[in-house]
């Protein structure tokens, strides 16, 4: 069944309770002759299809299994499940359809300009298992959209990740700017010389009476000081992550980055930069992102990301590893018999040099390098450092940052030290729901001593999402955690470049923005959450 893109659903208010059976709301079988269909809802709660001649029949519920979870804390809703449904290959085959009776029946106007996006993850999770090269994979992919398809563009989300890393380091600064001059100073000093004491513990070897920590200042209402509304700084390109802070804990939102995602930042430059290159109707763009995880669906289908004045969202369908690698199979393709197409789109992070293309990313972890690059990019421009490395984890003789690795390897805490060793910046990252609550309850509690952490919702990152492909190997062969290792090494295998080095986002980002400080730039690149007020009550009356 086919969705309009103006469909934005934000009535259906069916939170489930983690007590709750957590399930699908209905299970529709398609037919070719069916012909349109209304559903009813009982006062049970029960699903009835109604077809055209007034009939109805009951719908059977859907169970829901792991790999259906979304890693919301088992609060998927119906209006959620919609929106994912009509995110699909199917969704896409029928887009390439009508563009073909519009260009057989000489009809523009039912014509659309469709763009892919991919993700470097979704690139070498399928580089992992064909054994080939992340930019062989990537001119395949455009062969396999381009010339097989009959997509018009297709770009590299590394490009608009970059764009991303920028706006958030760029948040960064201006948060702990505001941090500093509304009493993060004092915090930052007793914090300092709570670290001396303990160097100093360390070198005595003995352990001296210190004040106990003093929990959060609040004010007269009860609420957050100025300085810890804006400090730390949480990621937000994990949606996962995003939906979870939302429906359970409200409270941490003015701590998320505002920064958009890397999916949502080529949204900003298809439905806007290239739109208005090419004067194109936004309506008239119909843009795939392929991303590692599910979870991307939802995000894609935010109201903050559809565009009221034209009638589509800024990302129409995404699409994971797992849903395009059926459609080779689909298509009675082999990929790895693919042949290797040009990559010639605007939005790439390729150079090409005597007839060869190199493929760039970014330094840092596999989920986007943002710790690394904040880290280095706030060193430089509040402290006047400029000797940090591009990723300090991978560097031996590294003095200036420590890097220290918690009970698990998803936890990394990475300190910023100045000439005399005082520790100027503390951050973190956080994989995985059982590291995210830990952080939550620090920051909730006024006691989280970091001043950024990259939240990811999947242990080992963006590569072990869940739409990523499966290990191909036999746990004889090869364990799952191997697995995930591999496609990690493979993903760094591809040389990082700082965004800062990219000419062709500079010269758009001149052309298209301008002032980074502007309402325009703000409008483009930025975004906002909601907190869900729940009613574990009785979930039916959760508002959103």
């Amino acid at each position: 069944m086919a969705f309009s893109s103006a469909l934005v659903l934000t009535d259906l208010n069916d939170y489930i309770a983690p007590s709750q059976a957590c399930i699908k709301p209905v299970e529709i079988e398609k037919s070719e002759d069916q012909g349109p269909t209304e559903i009813k809802v009982d006062r049970e709660g029960d699903y009835y299809e109604i077809s055209k001649d007034g009939g109805e029949s009951k719908l059977e519920k859907a169970s829901i299994t792991l790999n259906d979870c979304l890693a919301c804390s088992g609060c998927v809703t119906s209006a959620e499940s919609v929106l994912i449904t009509m995110q699909s290959q199917e969704e896409l085959y029928e887009i390439l359809n009508t563009n073909r009776l519009a260009i057989e029946q000489n009809d523009p106007s039912q014509h659309r300009t469709i763009v892919i996006s991919i993700s470097p993850q979704s690139r070498a999770s399928l580089a992992a298992k064909y054994n080939m090269e992340p930019l062989q994979v990537h001119r395949r992919l455009v062969y396999f959209f381009k010339h097989h398809l009959g997509a018009h563009h297709v770009f590299d989300a590394s490009f608009s990740r970059d764009l991303s890393l920028v706006e958030s380091a760029r948040e960064f600064v201006e948060r702990f700017r505001r941090y500093m001059a509304n009493g993060g100073d004092k915090i930052e000093a007793a914090l300092q010389q709570q670290d001396a004491e303990k160097q100093q513990e360390a070198e005595d070897g003995k352990r001296r009476p210190r004040a106990r920590r003093r929990a959060a200042a609040k004010n007269d209402e009860g609420e957050e000081s100025s300085a810890q509304q804006n400090i730390p700084m949480l990621a937000s390109a994990c949606p996962g992550w995003v939906c979870y802070a939302e429906k359970t804990h409200g409270a941490v939102i003015p701590h998320i980055s505002a920064a958009k995602s890397p999916q949502q930042m080529m949204g900003s430059l298809v439905k806007d930069y290239l739109a208005t290159k090419t004067n194109t109707s936004p309506s008239a763009i119909y843009h795939v992102s392929v991303m590692p995880c599910y979870d991307k669906k939802l995000e894609a289908s935010r109201p903050d990301f559809f565009l009221e004045q034209f009638n589509t969202r800024e990302v129409d369908c995404v699409l994971t590893t797992g849903e395009i690698e059926k459609m080779f199979g689909e298509q009675n393709l082999q990929f790895d018999q693919l042949p290797e197409a040009d990559i010639d789109d605007m939005f790439n992070k390729t150079v090409t040099n005597q007839d060869m293309q190199m493929a760039f990313g970014t330094a840092g972890s596999s989920s986007g390098g943002y710790l690394e690059y904040i880290l280095r990019t706030a060193a430089r421009e509040l402290f006047n450092i400029n000797d940090v490395p591009a990723d300090p984890a991978t560097t031996s003789s590294n003095a200036r940052v420590i890097v220290k690795t918690g009970k698990n390897a998803d936890v990394r805490e990475y300190f910023l030290q100045n000439d005399d060793g005082r520790i100027l910046l503390r951050f973190a990252t956080a994989f995985g729901f059982r590291n995210i609550q830990n952080i939550v309850r620090k920051v909730k509690s006024g006691k989280c001593s970091y001043h950024y952490v990259e939240v990811m919702a999947c242990p080992g990152g963006c590569v072990n999402g869940g739409g990523q492909l499966p290990n191909p190997n036999s746990e004889e062969v090869m364990s799952a955690k191997d697995w995930v290792n591999r496609v990690e090494s493979v993903y760094q295998t591809v040389p990082g470049v700082a965004p800062e080095e990219n000419e062709v986002l500079k010269e758009i980002y001149n052309e298209w923005i301008g002032d980074p400080l502007s309402e325009r730039a703000h409008t483009l690149l930025r975004t906002q959450y909601h907190a869900v007020t729940q009613n574990l009550g009785n979930p039916l009356a959760t508002k959103w």
